[in-house]
């Protein structure tokens, strides 16, 4: 069984919205052992529409479309799966009582044109929206004919056709594009549909392994054999934002069994990869240095210019981090980074502000006025303009200091000044984490 996800609207082709839709109906499919193959985006177009559901309904076992359900001109999936399923739309009376009554309990009229939401392709089956007025709907298409699928039913399953599922036209189920709404038809109404019909079978599992420190192809010089087209279980990588991520995907009967699968697998990219493995599935930098802060029972202090305040911000999102994180100084300008730092004149003059020395003095004053045991600090050229030959915009640096000394890192980021920024923020928390798994 394949699934293919078409989200309508304008607003996604766009670029105005984003389809979040996609991404969190894929991951709860999968949660079933249900894969999606394919996400399709179409603008509010008649034709592209049925287009798009003619293509998907050739391939793919189930088609789950979100959008196009509302009540004004532009919204076109009823018209659009009528047409494909070859069926004219036909009223329901039960919907239509349900849009009147969701305007009686705001107190407010209901506008002729919503009428038209209670219009569903004939032979359709009603997926209720308690909570909009957008009734959502399930309709078996035949791959072949294009036309209605079989209307045969079991007793016991209003949905199902009495062929197996392996031989079922593809199931269509068209819900509203409004998240929320979505989200609660789908796990109320939709996945116990799925579960009865048989489809899926399964889990899939994914685990993230997030690691920093070096780029996309040398991760992957380390582990070929493992990334490796028909690798069981699969593995990807993706890069975002200097973050190397690499995902296992475990297919399975059960969870047990794609958790044992995935185990030895983790274990293979972290013996290969060692410190540059920094987390797992949704954590970031900052969740490992507060958990290695608080192994070590160290304290930590900042001091930015480039990242202007960027990294005790990450710091500050985490639960409990203000037990060992005691504060951060912007030192955006040298007259601050003198005053608030104790950085030399002197050292400004003959280095300037972009420069490891800076750098490490900044580390170093910072942890001497914040009494705390280890001190990371940052300066650098975020952009567009103020770059020269000899310090072009992206060059940074990264200061830290400890009880046994300071150091500094350079390094030269491509990209917008946010980019800069948000990198230089990660190669300094990266810079703790490392210095940290060194301390006793």
């Amino acid at each position: 069984m394949k699934c293919e996800i078409l989200s309508i609207g304008t607003e996604l082709t766009t670029g105005q919205n984003l389809d979040t839709n996609s991404q969190w109906l894929s991951l709860r499919l999968a949660e079933i052992g249900i894969p999606v193959h394919w996400h399709t985006t179409i603008a509010d177009d008649l034709q592209e529409n049925i287009d798009a559901l003619r293509i998907a309904i050739g391939r793919a076992g189930l088609v789950l479309v979100t959008g196009g359900l509302g009540p004004t001109l532009d919204d076109l999936t009823r018209e659009v799966v009528a047409k494909v399923a070859g069926v004219e739309l036909t009223f329901h009376e039960p919907s239509f009582e349900h849009i009147k009554s969701l305007f009686a309990r705001r107190k407010r009229e209901m506008p002729e044109r919503n009428r038209v939401q209670a219009y569903l392709p004939a032979g359709a089956e009603v997926v209720e929206n308690p909570y909009g007025t957008a009734p959502g709907f399930c309709i078996r298409i035949d791959k072949e004919t294009g036309r209605q699928g079989d209307k045969e039913k079991d007793p016991g399953d209003s949905l199902s056709p009495c062929l197996p599922v392996s031989l079922s036209p593809c199931l269509v189920v068209a819900m509203p594009g409004v998240p929320s709404e979505m989200f609660a038809m789908y796990n109320e109404q939709v996945k116990p549909r799925l579960h009865k019909l048989g489809l899926g079978g399964g889990v899939q599992i994914q685990r993230k392994i997030n690691t920093f420190g070096t780029g996309e192809s040398h991760i992957e010089e380390k582990l070929l054999d493992l990334t490796r087209r028909g690798h069981v279980p699969e593995i990807g990588i993706t890069a975002s934002d200097a973050t190397i991520s690499l995902r296992i995907f475990a297919r399975t009967p059960s969870i047990a069994e794609a958790q044992a699968q995935i185990a030895p697998v983790e274990a293979t990219i972290r013996a290969r990869l060692g410190k540059l493995v920094y987390g797992v599935d949704d954590e970031e930098l900052q969740h490992a240095v507060i958990r290695l802060l608080d192994e070590k029972r160290k304290t930590l202090a900042t001091a930015e210019s480039i990242t202007a305040g960027l990294v005790a911000h990450r710091l500050g999102q985490i639960p409990g981090a203000s037990v060992w994180f005691r504060g951060g100084i912007v030192a955006y300008t040298n007259r601050i980074k003198q005053e608030l730092l104790g950085v030399p004149q002197g050292l400004l003059d003959l280095h300037g502000a972009v420069s490891a020395p800076v750098a490490e003095a900044m580390a170093a004053g910072c942890r001497e006025r914040m009494k705390t045991d280890l001190a990371v600090s940052t300066t650098g050229l975020a952009g567009p303009g103020g770059g020269t030959a000899d310090k072009p915009v992206g060059l940074v640096y990264v200061g830290l200091a400890w009880s046994g000394g300071v150091t500094s890192m350079p390094f030269s980021w491509a990209g917008t000044r946010l980019e800069i920024q948000s990198r230089t923020a990660k190669m300094a928390l990266n810079a703790v984490r490392l210095k940290l798994m060194e301390m006793a």
